[in-house]
């Protein structure tokens, strides 16, 4: 089992905790992961990437070489085209279908589609729209994660033990609101497999 995995999106998205609740659920199954990520100027809303890279045998780099990608998990769509040539061609993109305009120069959303479209293995939701119906809008990264989860190679349960794990802390009614945003995400993904 091996899985490359980069995260993108801009800073305060959540691309971090997404990194967690995977790398959690990854030591808790005896897998090996290395982690690199890179902040950016993430404080202004500027890119954050992290490569993940998980394996059932040691791992001598942190970083997924061009090509080298099973899935791009992006919180932002431009953000997801940046990383499209770490994709392999069998791998998946999971998206959000929504831009945070953070530049003055951001592309026109038919192009940005255009692009994604040419994908032939993609899942593309509005996870902020899926959060706030679910009455949690601070969760739309965990239902990106939820909607990832058919592609990461651990199984669901796991995922939902992470995040428990990586949650815990801060009380049943937050690991709760997680949970649910996991499985909203889960259950859009189902429709493209």
């Amino acid at each position: 089992m091996k899985t490359d995995i980069i995260l993108s999106g801009v800073g305060g998205q959540g691309i971090l905790s997404i990194a967690a609740v995977i790398g959690e659920a990854a030591l808790e199954e005896g897998l090996f992961m290395k982690q690199a990520e890179v902040h950016g100027m993430s404080q202004r809303g500027g890119d954050v990437q992290s490569n993940l890279r998980i394996s059932d045998k040691p791992i001598a780099s942190d970083l997924i070489p061009v090509g080298g990608a099973n899935l791009i998990i992006s919180l932002e769509p431009m953000e997801s085209l940046r990383y499209l040539p770490y994709l392999k061609a069998d791998g998946w993109l999971v998206t959000n279908s929504e831009p945070f305009v953070n530049i003055p120069n951001y592309p026109d959303m038919d192009k940005v589609n255009a692009e994604l479209d040419k994908l032939p293995h993609k899942v593309v939701l509005d996870v902020e729209k899926i959060a706030k119906e679910l009455g949690s809008p601070r969760a739309a990264n965990i239902v990106m994660l939820g909607a990832a989860t058919p592609f990461i190679g651990i199984e669901y349960n796991k995922i939902q033990d992470g995040i428990r794990r990586i949650f815990g802390r801060k009380g049943d009614e937050i690991v709760d609101m997680n949970l649910n945003a996991l499985a909203a995400g889960y259950d859009v993904a189902k429709k493209y497999l």
